[in-house]
């Protein structure tokens, strides 16, 4: 038998190692600086690239792709090596998917504070770097996939199949959501509109959860739980059942983000049934992980790698328990909207996602450096203050969740509002804020032991070197299957066909879906009342989106009694059909703002973006005032309205070559109707006055940003008519 030798890269997967630890502290910090946000809103006053709506989406990036992201790069390119014997297939594609992975990410450190942003969740970069994500992502694909072809194990093992269907799906999720038609180097507008762009962004962000945060996670656990407790996996046929059932039913889910929203109620239902279904897979997988660790408790007791790895499995179950449970019609009326979402976002992230994490790199940093954990009292201690920073943040958060659900819906004996004022509920849950807060700051502490453990580890190691290995080299054998060998053992030496059913799979879902949104001419009931944007109000809804005002309040009124007596007229699909891209938002820490066009005056949402606090008592939301200072750039108004012709909108010739006149003459009414407030008056006068005396440059209000943010404000719902709210 031909014996051949070879090394295993390990140098690829210190660096993955290393920018895992860098972000993930870097990523933990932004989050930690939002969490007191909420309790002092005016922290960064001032400073528009540290405002709130520009470092969320900076955040769950951070952790996303930047921590996670590079934490599931180092453990499938030390594990596949591994179960395929065989060293990677190029290690230049390596150190390509290293890099070029690095650059991504602080690409996206620069662009998000700075305002460039799509706004659509998980997918908020803007598109040269969906082009640059998808570049990267072909290059590790490739690099996976012929390090497969190229093996010396015949059977391909059930990590590998996770990490093959992740490849796949999300190369798929990504090309088809990151549509859009570009306006400027940084700026374009999502290729769908309105519930379009709400389904395939859900459909997106639902299994971007699913198979970025959860199925190459899985593959990660079905390697790294085994290898740590020196035993076999519970069961090889419930690993299959696990693997095609979950990704054949994930992918379908995603509509139960947009429960009694505006989208068809057939798709609601479908995402409905398939959420409900999703448990049997999800749980499936993680008594697969717990039953793996049978007889090895004791074990389990003393060591920090496995007890990292028994929260992460049962949060992973946690999360994929109440997910379905979200998704039941029932609940979500009470859920949606509120920081139930939040808690449960993070049980996910912070116990399945980061402690799997922890446990894998306190189990790699050791062999790579060939030397024993500096302190297994400090990695102990940090699972003890991370397990209970997790307690800390996710408790107050589902208790904040249930107070804003009742207090949102309490009626009096006469039918108004018990708690008419949005602002009452905000109030009531500040002190789970400051429980969030210290949660977070004790994840956080955690974090940073584990980087301090870990250098300590290096400088009592040697230096990183390749792993030299042998193995027979691959014979091969009948195409058929042979008289003893199960359909799915013979699948797994035919890693292509393995592949293709995969790919399969996960788009026969996708494709009911969202095909019949795009082809369907009554898909979205139209209504002759709804114009487009005027050139103002498309500007205005631009710096809307840069501020990252959708991650604060909503646009989606859903049709219940509460919402419609606080808010108005619940929404209508025909409302959003000029929405590139659609902005429903995930989340209420202010009202919802579909109905607040002609709501307030001019002068009230100038005072309320320089001062929040004083137009709105206990208000949580921080100053804009670089809204009113800055100058309007309005120079690309006919390249925007072009695109959005494009789009489908049906602006005419006209429209385009009069936008800056329509500009001037809205901007001039809404610069007339803040004199109405004397201060206003007095003190734009004395600001005019006082730099033409120095020969400093005025500018006139009706060319600032914050005029047309107010354009944009003031047409939001009413296109229809609609019942007067409180």
């Amino acid at each position: 038998m031909d014996v051949q030798q070879f090394y295993y890269d390990n140098k690829i997967v210190k660096k993955f190692i290393y920018a895992t630890l860098v972000w993930g502290v870097v990523g933990m910090l932004v989050g930690l600086i939002l969490a007191l946000m909420f309790l002092f809103p005016n922290m960064t006053d001032g400073i528009s690239w540290l405002s709130f709506g520009r470092l969320r989406p900076l955040h769950t990036n951070a952790v996303i792709f930047a921590f996670v992201g590079n934490a599931i790069f180092a453990g499938v390119y030390y594990s596949t090596q591994r179960l395929l014997k065989a060293r990677m297939f190029s290690d230049a594609l390596s150190n390509i998917n290293f890099w070029g992975w690095q650059l991504l990410i602080v690409g996206a450190a620069i662009t998000l504070p700075l305002g460039y942003t799509t706004s659509k969740e998980y997918a908020e970069l803007e598109w040269p770097f969906d082009i640059w994500i998808a570049l990267i992502w072909v290059v590790f694909g490739v690099n996976l996939i012929w390090t497969i072809l190229r093996r010396r194990q015949r059977h391909i093992y059930v990590a590998i199949w996770f990490y093959l269907a992740t490849f796949v799906t999300v190369a798929v999720l990504h090309i088809v959501n990151s549509m859009e038609l570009p306006v400027s180097a940084l700026k374009s507008y999502s290729a769908y509109a309105g519930v379009q762009d709400a389904l395939v962004q859900w459909w997106y962000g639902h299994n971007a959860v699913a198979f970025f945060l959860t199925t190459p996670f899985l593959g990660l656990m079905y390697y790294f739980v085994p290898k740590a407790a020196n035993r076999p996996v519970y069961s090889y046929r419930l690993s299959i059942v696990h693997f095609w059932s979950l990704i054949f039913i994930y992918i379908w889910a995603g509509p139960h983000h947009l429960l009694y929203s505006a989208l068809p109620d057939w798709a609601q239902n479908l995402g409905v049934a398939f959420s409900i279904m999703l448990l049997a897979p999800s749980w499936g997988g993680m008594i697969n992980g717990l039953l793996t660790l049978r007889g090895a408790w004791d074990k389990v007791r003393v060591d920090p790698v496995l007890k990292f790895m028994v929260v992460a499995i049962t949060g992973y179950g946690m999360s994929t328990f109440e997910g379905p449970l979200l998704s039941l019609k029932n609940v979500n009326a009470i859920a949606h909207f509120s920081d139930w979402i939040i808690a449960h976002v993070h049980v996910g992230a912070l116990a399945w996602n980061g402690f799997l994490t922890f446990g894998m790199v306190y189990w790699l940093i050791p062999r790579l450096f060939k030397t024993k954990l500096w302190s297994l009292k400090l990695a102990n201690f940090h699972f003890w203050i991370g397990t209970l920073g997790i307690i800390l943040y996710a408790l107050p958060m589902y208790v904040a969740g249930f107070v804003q659900a009742s207090m949102w819906k309490q009626f009096n004996p006469d039918g108004t509002l018990v708690y008419g004022n949005f602002l009452e509920t905000v109030n009531q849950i500040i002190p789970m804020y400051w429980m969030r807060a210290i949660g977070g700051t004790m994840f956080l502490i955690g974090m940073l032991i584990l980087c301090y453990n870990i250098i300590k580890t290096i400088q009592t190691g040697s230096k990183v070197t390749d792993d030299l290995a042998e193995s027979p080299a691959l014979e091969k054998v009948t195409k058929h299957r042979t008289a003893n060998e199960g359909y799915h053992s013979w699948l797994e030496r035919r890693p292509v066909k393995f592949t293709i059913y995969a790919t399969i799979a996960i788009l026969i879902g996708g494709a009911v879906q969202i095909i019949p949104s795009l082809i369907v001419d009554d898909y979205i009931p139209q209504i002759t009342s709804v114009k487009p944007y005027t050139p103002l109000e498309l500007e205005g809804r631009d710096l809307y989106i840069r501020e990252g005002c959708v991650g604060c309040h909503s646009q989606m009124i859903r049709p219940f009694r509460s919402e419609v007596e606080r808010y108005g007229e619940y929404s209508k699909a025909g409302e959003y059909v000029y929405d590139h891209p659609f902005l429903w938002g995930s989340k209420r820490t202010g009202p919802d703002l579909f109905r607040i066009g002609g709501k307030y005056s001019d002068n009230w949402h100038l005072n309320h973006f320089y001062d929040p606090q004083t137009t709105s008592a206990g208000s949580i939301m921080p100053s804009y005032r670089w809204l009113i200072e800055n100058k309007h750039d309005r120079s690309n108004i006919i390249g925007k309205m072009e695109a959005m012709v494009t789009l489908g909108v049906p602006y005419t010739e006209e429209d385009i070559a009069n936008a800056e006149e329509s500009m001037a003459e809205q901007g001039l009414k809404i610069e007339k109707n803040l004199y109405n407030d004397p201060d206003f008056a007095r003190i734009y006068e004395e600001d005019k006055k006082y730099s033409e005396e120095n020969g400093i440059e005025f500018v006139d209000m009706r060319d600032r940003e914050v005029v047309a943010m107010i354009a944009y404000l003031q047409r939001l719902g009413t296109d229809i008519k609609v019942k007067e709210s409180n």
